[in-house]
């Protein structure tokens, strides 16, 4: 946000008038601009305010005979520092509130500044507390489709709450996302804050001549590489006697491989142009990406059963066995994403998955039959019978097959008529698919293609998500004693499409994060591959990190 939206003038009115004038100056007009997540209503604003004074018992809530109150000071403190957060100390107004602090503090008790104090400081704690429960951003013009539903908050409560407490980091965490790993992420904010302050020798990782430098290999910028990541806790030990050697060895290719795997990169121990590409990061970047991640699991309501979430960089699916994100309580495999342009990005939304289709039949969407595939119909004979494919009308799948006529042909490109491939093993969704209903039309389903897996970075598809285990999915998301691991392959490799409805749909959410914290202590980076960062920094407003 701008930096000058809770800058608000000194207010001359009556102090009776300052709590709700000021409060709704920089919560409903001043501040909350077009980008932000839905915010109460003017008269809603009234009713919070007028709610946690009575809830409070107290005129003000915050200052008592002409003096601040604990929680006061300790609110000023904690917005001063809203950075620990993830958010900004100027959205809240951290430095005018405390030059207003300080010239109530030298005016009598009846000073008309004690009331606007109040004010402000009621408004900046809404605002504060409300960046933290909602986000700053409406995750729709950020182009998710996550809804919030079941994720509202008593902010009055909350509020007098907050005024009252011994501690104020209780209530404040009360309002914050249910999960572990947003805990474990702001938690790693910090320290990436220390790490992002410390001086470290990027500048000294020369550039290679040569694709790759592997395990023996002589490199300048080797005594460099190891301060890098030892700093990083890559290269665990204290410093050795061959710190100085310009020459990767044993150590340093192991250390490589883990800050590899920890960046989503090919863990072969090699120093290659992306691997030193993530090395050559400045750690400002690194903590901007903690940020952005943290504003968008904001965005996400509480677990209410347990979903399937795939976090879409990180090319990477968990099927919860229970509504908390422990990791020892998950089931994850690897999977692949839409490619990174517009048209086959895989969308972020949250849909109910209803069906598990074992042989199903792959409707060819009309644009893939356009643009790909009506071509080597044309000019290959056998190319419908080669790769399985019919020609059909209607949306049916019992509807019979017609053969290529001109007239098919010409119907099929003006989209009168589908393509539809066969069940069977070279299906392009493989042996099963598993259904959730969504305006994209995206689901999740096995492949044939199972050496894509084979890849760090996996944004091959069209759109739809390909799992690496989907006898475990199914397993998983059937839920049922006669859904085994047997019988799932037994449906896979049958005669027959057979559509299995789910006892209990399950949540599924697509989702987007580039930074994961986990419980080890471990930090994976993931790369922005669909721009999601960006486009949340400038929605945010936010400058760019050195």
């Amino acid at each position: 946000m701008a930096a000058g939206c809770s800058r608000s003038r000194r207010w001359d009115a009556p102090a009776a008038s300052l709590a709700r004038g000021t409060l709704l100056a920089l919560l409903a007009f001043g501040c909350a601009a077009a980008v932000a997540a839905p915010r109460p209503t003017e008269s809603e604003l009234r009713t919070t305010l007028a709610r946690a004074h009575a809830l409070s018992g107290s005129a003000l809530l915050w200052s008592r005979g002409g003096e601040l109150t604990p929680q006061a000071r300790a609110l000023l403190d904690v917005l001063r520092a809203a950075e620990v957060y993830g958010l900004s100390p100027a959205d809240y107004g951290a430095a005018p509130l405390a030059d207003l602090a300080r010239d109530a503090g030298s005016s009598t008790t009846a000073s008309p500044l004690w009331a606007e104090l109040d004010a402000r400081l009621s408004a900046a704690a809404l605002r504060f507390l409300m960046d933290l429960h909602y986000g700053r951003v409406d995750p729709r013009l950020a182009g998710f489709e996550l809804e919030r539903t079941g994720a509202e908050g008593d902010f009055a409560r909350t509020l007098a709450q907050l005024a009252a407490a011994p501690d104020l980091r209780p209530v404040i965490s009360s309002v914050e996302p249910p999960f572990d790993h947003y805990r474990l992420l702001e938690q790693i904010l910090q320290r990436y804050r220390e790490l992002a302050a410390q001086p470290l020798p990027l500048g000294a990782l020369r550039p290679i001549a040569r694709r790759s430098l592997r395990l023996g290999d002589a490199y300048s910028g080797a005594p460099a590489l190891r301060q890098v990541l030892r700093t990083l806790g890559d290269l665990p030990g204290p410093p050795g006697g061959g710190e100085s050697q310009p020459v990767l060895d044993e150590a340093l290719v192991a250390a490589l491989k883990r800050f590899q795997e920890r960046h989503g990169l090919e863990p072969d121990g090699t120093l290659g142009k992306a691997t030193l590409a993530a090395l050559t990061t400045p750690l400002s970047h690194r903590v901007r990406q903690i940020e952005l991640t943290l504003e968008r699991w904001r965005w996400l309501p509480p677990f209410t059963t347990p979903p399937v979430i795939v976090n879409v960089p990180q090319f990477r699916l968990f099927a919860f066995r229970s509504t908390a994100d422990v990791g020892a309580q998950i089931l994850q495999q690897d999977v692949i994403v839409g490619r990174a342009y517009p048209r086959t990005q895989t969308p972020v939304f949250a849909a109910d998955m209803r069906y598990v289709v074992f042989r199903p039949y792959w409707d060819v969407p009309a644009d893939i039959t356009r643009r790909e595939l009506l071509a080597q119909i044309h000019s290959k004979p056998d190319f419908l019978a080669s790769q399985h494919l019919e020609i059909v009308a209607g949306s049916d799948e019992s509807a019979p097959p017609l053969p290529p006529t001109p007239a098919n042909l010409a119907a099929l490109e003006a989209g009168r008529l589908r393509l539809r491939q066969q069940p069977g093993p070279d299906n392009a969704l493989g042996l099963i698919k598993f259904v959730m209903p969504n305006r994209y039309d995206v689901y999740l389903h096995s492949t044939p293609a199972h050496r894509l897996f084979e890849e760090s970075r996996r944004d091959f598809s069209h759109g739809c998500i390909r799992v690496a285990d989907p006898v475990a999915l199914a397993v998983h998301v059937l839920g049922s004693p006669e859904w085994t691991a047997e019988s799932v392959q037994a449906a896979m490799n049958g005669t027959e499409t057979r559509w299995v409805k789910l006892a209990t749909p399950v949540r599924v959410m697509i989702l987007y994060g580039t930074v994961l914290a986990l419980e080890s202590g471990q930090v994976l980076f993931f790369q922005d591959i669909y721009g999601h960062d960006r486009r949340l920094e400038r929605l945010l407003h936010l400058a760019p990190v050195p």
